[in-house]
């Protein structure tokens, strides 16, 4: 598979249970720029990760998209009141803003991201269906559509393997074919599904020489190796070692305002950096970058990883709405909602070009000292940011690049 391009569907899942009376809420804030949630949507990011890694098994692969996660839970929470938005709001970090601020943050962030730049592919968007016969209140259909640019299609949920057919076309044509069967086993008395989805492909500002790639070793763990196929490029990279904390850190620009920034822990200190990570060492890692000559050594992979995150978000404290006591009177005045069901999905794939075909060649000037040189035959942390929004598309560990 050529190109690199990251992608994920993420599909929460809203289900129709008992008939309960109503009410709503209402919310006033003035209007922020999109750079307000991006500290809240890293944070959330990272505490999805202890949870998730927790529960990981050794060597597994995580990756999963922390903006399209925190994307579908605030497009739920517009639809949520009372205690169910309350920990919604607090999971996200979001509890000093309103829902308004929120709405207007995410349509914001949702233009700048649309702006999609000729040398990268990116799509970031929402989708709402609906329940044949179930009318949502027209405010949150109203709001979805024009904060969180939901498409809102009906399906007829009573023949479960025709709607998820449906849902699947849905995901499978905004994330170029790269996800697929996302949604299976429907209930049929669901009531709708929020879908969102993260779609990004692109090239390296500068590619690697196929012809150098060989196998080599990676080290999964003390006890295991696989064999990889192991690109190599000498040049010029943002690289900094943080011996205090024991890592390596090299960003790869993509072309356009993305870049790769690669986190790859000392020998032996893995868990211990996995500890302690947060936002606040990837921005301190990012100011203490600077431009030297690298040999490095990257592996070629393709990974997709699939996580349902019921158990993880109740365990970070969403869990009114997955009870039922849930409340969802902001989409329906009539219909007792809960949420059955999260999943996400995500697809990683990194080669030496990310583009069919690379067409230049770029010559750098070397300076004459000695590179410094990065082997990434071990376990690493990798982040996917957009720097325009200051956005986290994707995170995770690599433990195992042989790993489909």
């Amino acid at each position: 598979m050529r190109g690199i391009f990251a992608n994920c569907a993420l599909a929460a899942l809203v289900l129709a249970v008992a008939w309960a009376d109503h009410h709503g809420s209402d919310h006033h804030g003035e209007k922020p720029t999109c750079l307000k949630l991006s500290p809240q949507n890293a944070d959330f990011g990272f505490a999805l990760y202890k949870t998730l890694n927790a529960k990981a098994a050794a060597g597994q692969n995580i990756f999963y998209s922390p903006l399209g996660i925190s994307t579908a839970l605030s497009m739920l929470s517009a639809g949520a009141s009372g205690e169910t938005h309350s920990q919604l709001f607090s999971t996200l970090g979001y509890s000093t803003l309103t829902q308004d601020d929120v709405n207007a943050a995410y349509e914001h962030l949702l233009k700048m991201l649309g702006h999609s730049q000729k040398d990268q592919q990116l799509d970031v968007g929402n989708g709402v269906a609906v329940r044949t016969g179930f009318s949502p209140v027209e405010k949150f259909l109203k709001d979805v559509k024009h904060h969180f640019s939901a498409d809102i299609f009906n399906v007829d949920f009573s023949k479960p393997d025709e709607a998820a057919a449906e849902i699947n076309t849905f995901i499978a044509t905004k994330t170029q074919d790269k996800i697929r069967d996302m949604v299976k086993d429907l209930d049929p008395s669901m009531a709708m599904v929020l879908i969102n989805y993260v779609y990004f492909r692109g090239q390296w500002d500068k590619p690697f020489n196929s012809n150098l790639t060989e196998k080599a070793d990676f080290h999964v763990d003390e006890n295991t190796k696989v064999q990889v196929d192991m690109m190599k490029r000498l040049g010029r990279y943002d690289f900094y070692h943080d011996a205090d904390n024991h890592t390596s850190i090299i960003t790869l620009p993509y072309k356009g305002n993305t870049s790769m920034m690669i986190v790859l822990p000392d020998e032996g200190k893995l868990t211990e950096v996995e500890g302690f990570i947060t936002k606040d060492h990837l921005k301190d890692w990012h100011d203490k970058l600077r431009r030297v000559s690298v040999d490095l050594h990257l592996p070629k992979f393709s990974i997709s990883t699939e996580a349902s995150l019921d158990d993880t978000l109740q365990e970070m404290g969403i869990t009114d709405a997955f009870g039922n006591n849930a409340d969802f009177s902001g989409i329906s005045d009539e219909v007792k909602l809960k949420v059955s069901k999260v999943s996400h999905k995500a697809v990683l794939s990194v080669d030496e070009t990310g583009t069919e075909a690379a067409a230049t060649t770029a010559i750098e000037i070397m300076p004459m000292s000695l590179p410094d040189s990065l082997k990434i035959d071990r376990p690493f942390f990798v982040f996917i940011l957009e720097h325009s929004t200051k956005s986290i598309f994707f995170m995770g560990k690599i433990s195992n690049p042989a790993a489909m």
